[in-house]
C-alpha cells in the first residue's frame, strides 16, 4: 500500500454520504438487524477507549482509526451517526459482549482466529498488522529471542501473550486488563517489554508523555487480521464485508489509516494490505 494512492476525493464523497444518512429519519428499537430503506436504526458498536491511534475515548467523543471504520461500515448500512452508541470492548470480554447481545458488532483490533470463531462470526479482514514489541529506548531487546528472563507485559485474552509464550517459554508473562496499563509499567521500568500489534505499540511509544521513553522493535512476528465481531445470529456478515472491500477500492481506508497512525510514524506491511477480504463469516 502506498501513500500516493489515497484519494482524497474519497474523503469528500464519504462526507456528503454521511450527511445524508444524518437526515435519515425513522427509528427502531431493534438493534439486531440491518439498516433498513427509509430510516436509521440503532447500533451499539464496542470499541477500544485507551488505544491511542486506533480507540480512544476522551468524554463523549471517540477516535482512532478502528472507530472511523466503524462509523464508515455504519455509514453505509444506513445508520446515522446519531444513532450509533460505542462502548468499550475489553479484549477479555469481546466474545461475551457478542453473544450475549451487549453490542451488534465489535471493531477493536479483534484478530481472527480459529478459536474465536467458534463462538462469534467475523466479517474482514479490514487490516492487517503484525505483533511486536515495545521496549524503552535505551533497551538492547531487538526481538522474541531476546524476551528469555525477561518480564513480557500483555493483555489478559490477548493472541499475543499465546504467541510469545510458544515462542520462547522462559520468558516470564505480566497480564493486565488493557494495554495501557503495560505502558506505564515500561515507563515505570517495572517490566521489560510489551507485546501486542505494531499498530497498538506505535501508537503509545507516539504520545507526548512518553517521548523519547519508548521504541517499537520494528521485527514484526505474526500476522494479525483484523475483523468486525458479529453475533453468530447476525446476518450482516456478507454485507460488511462488500463495504469494508469498497472503502479499499475507493481509497478511504487508506486515508483513514494515514489520519490515525500517521503521526506514529507507522507503515502498514505492503504485503498484507489491502487484505483478502471474506470467508470468515458463519
Amino acid at each position: 500500500m502506498r501513500s500516493s494512492t489515497f484519494k482524497i476525493a474519497a474523503l469528500a464523497a464519504a462526507t456528503t454520504l454521511t450527511l445524508a444518512a444524518c437526515g435519515g429519519g425513522g427509528e427502531s428499537t431493534d438493534s439486531g438487524s440491518g439498516g433498513e430503506e427509509g430510516g436509521s436504526e440503532p447500533l451499539t458498536i464496542g470499541v477500544k477507549i485507551d488505544q491511542p491511534g486506533l480507540g480512544v475515548q476522551d468524554g463523549d467523543s471517540y477516535s482512532g482509526m478502528d472507530v472511523d471504520v466503524a462509523r464508515a461500515v455504519a455509514e453505509q448500512l444506513g445508520v446515522s451517526e446519531d444513532d450509533i452508541t460505542f462502548q468499550e470492548a475489553p479484549t477479555p470480554q469481546r466474545e461475551n459482549l457478542l453473544t450475549t447481545n451487549q453490542v451488534d458488532m465489535i471493531f477493536a483490533t479483534y484478530s481472527i482466529t480459529d478459536e474465536r470463531k467458534e463462538q462469534v462470526q467475523f466479517a474482514g479482514p479490514y487490516f492487517v498488522a503484525g505483533q511486536d514489541l515495545l521496549v524503552a529506548a535505551d533497551s538492547d531487546i531487538a526481538g522474541p529471542e531476546d524476551l528469555d528472563g525477561q518480564i513480557l507485559c500483555s493483555v489478559t485474552g490477548s493472541t499475543s501473550a499465546t504467541n510469545v509464550q510458544e515462542e520462547v517459554p522462559g520468558v516470564q508473562l505480566q497480564e493486565y486488563g488493557r494495554y495501557s496499563e503495560c505502558v506505564e509499567q515500561l515507563a515505570n521500568g517495572t517490566i521489560d517489554a510489551l507485546t501486542t500489534d505494531d499498530t497498538i505499540l506505535a501508537g503509545y511509544a507516539a504520545q507526548d508523555q512518553y517521548a523519547g521513553q519508548l521504541k517499537v522493535v520494528g521485527n514484526t512476528f505474526s500476522e494479525e487480521n483484523y475483523g468486525v465481531g458479529l453475533n453468530k445470529d447476525s446476518d450482516r456478515c456478507e454485507e460488511i464485508n462488500e463495504i469494508l472491500q469498497g472503502l479499499w477500492d475507493d481509497g478511504t481506508m487508506e486515508q483513514i489509516i494515514s489520519d490515525n497512525l500517521g503521526a506514529a510514524d507507522y507503515t502498514p506491511n505492503a504485503d498484507l494490505n489491502p487484505p483478502e477480504i471474506g470467508g470468515h463469516c458463519g
